[in-house]
């Protein structure tokens, strides 16, 4: 069976959760000899001249690399392509690129809609962008094949907006953590294990990297640092104005990283937060998870879903109560967790994403 998946800005190595996500899942449906797996990726965000990567077939195709245009003109584009490549499945990823799903049907092929999270409640979409992902959540619910939930507060929204009833809540998950003993990572960036903050993600205003940086650094102490791995894909305003700010106050910034760097900063690390305002189910904070790291995260449904102990959580949006968690996180020197990560393995997510494969195919 022949699986094209549009949507994604491609793998591997490519900043974003929906990246991530492809990036550990793709390749171990690839393992099962029944499907042919070809991801179509972005080829502005591709840095290699991979034509397969671990078993998934991999085809670039040009769009602008405009945040208004790219998703739409790269989808109808992998649309194409798919078609004249004898799909039997198109699985698309996110909610933006699945306003096209009832282009995909008309053409014959079957639609696996994969729901990552309400895109439209992002801070930097404009009305026009909100409504357009509003319209694209409508169409990949309605007009798809079979729709998948990265989470019961999406499956919630779906039921309640769309009336579907049949979603499959299928999690995101979380790699086996990777110890790194080696600390000449953290030398290079002048810090010190357990001796620092950690966040991670894109520099977008709804991560509220700008927020941590306000409430870490009115901690106004000196035996802590904070570090924020990630960058923008698009430079803009904010993310320019947040590196100044962390600049101004001594944050450490990595930068996009994955892998081993990755690895030791999270083996290393004294506290993980995550400020968000919006999130599907984030990749980042299960990931800390697995390394059992203590957690400061904002109390959006997201995150509450995980079921979290209660001292983790704090207002989202309030900087006061995020300081107050992080110098309590400080003064009552919080030691490792151990969370329950069985339904975040990519190996059994992997197989559930099969199962609803095979369900289209006997249809």
């Amino acid at each position: 069976m022949k699986i094209f998946v549009i949507g994604t800005r491609g793998i591997p190595n490519i900043l974003g959760g929906v990246e991530t996500h492809c990036e550990e899942l793709f390749p171990r449906i690839a393992n099962n000899k029944d499907f042919d797996i070809t991801i179509i990726r972005r080829k502005s965000y591709v840095h290699d001249n991979l034509t397969e990567y671990k078993g998934v077939h991999l085809i670039d195709i040009k769009a602008p690399k405009n945040e208004s245009l790219e998703a739409i003109v790269h989808t109808f584009k992998s649309i194409i392509v798919a078609k004249k490549l004898h799909a039997d499945i198109v699985h698309i990823q996110a909610i933006g690129p699945a306003l096209l799903t009832p282009f995909a049907r008309l053409l014959g092929m079957k639609v696996v809609f994969t729901h990552h999270g309400p895109d439209y409640d992002r801070d930097k979409w404009g009305k026009i962008a909100k409504a357009t992902l509003k319209l694209g959540e409508l169409m990949g619910t309605l007009f798809a094949n079979k729709v998948i939930v990265i989470s019961k507060v999406i499956n919630d929204i779906l039921v309640k907006k769309y009336h579907r009833k049949d979603c499959y809540i299928i999690y995101n998950g979380a790699p086996s953590p990777q110890k790194i003993e080696d600390t000449q990572y953290l030398s290079s960036l002048d810090i010190e294990p357990h001796k620092y903050f950690l966040a991670i993600g894109r520099f977008v205003p709804e991560k509220n990297f700008h927020q941590l940086i306000h409430a870490f650094s009115a901690l106004d102490q000196n035996n802590y640092k904070l570090v924020i791995a990630g960058d923008a894909d698009i430079e803009n305003d904010y993310s320019r104005n947040l590196k100044k700010l962390a600049k101004e106050n001594n944050v450490v910034l990595t930068g996009f990283i994955k892998g081993k760097k990755l690895y030791e900063l999270l083996t290393n690390a004294y506290t993980f937060v995550l400020p968000s305002s919006h999130e599907g189910l984030p990749i980042a904070l299960l990931e800390a998870m697995s390394y059992k790291l203590p957690l400061v995260v904002s109390d959006i449904p997201a995150n509450i879903e995980i079921e979290l102990p209660k001292e983790c959580y704090f207002q989202c949006g309030n900087e006061k109560h995020l300081e107050e968690k992080l110098r309590n996180n400080i003064k009552n020197k919080l030691m490792q967790y151990h969370y329950p990560m069985e339904k975040y393995d990519w190996n059994l997510i992997a197989e559930q994403i099969i199962s609803v494969y095979y369900i289209i195919k006997d249809a």
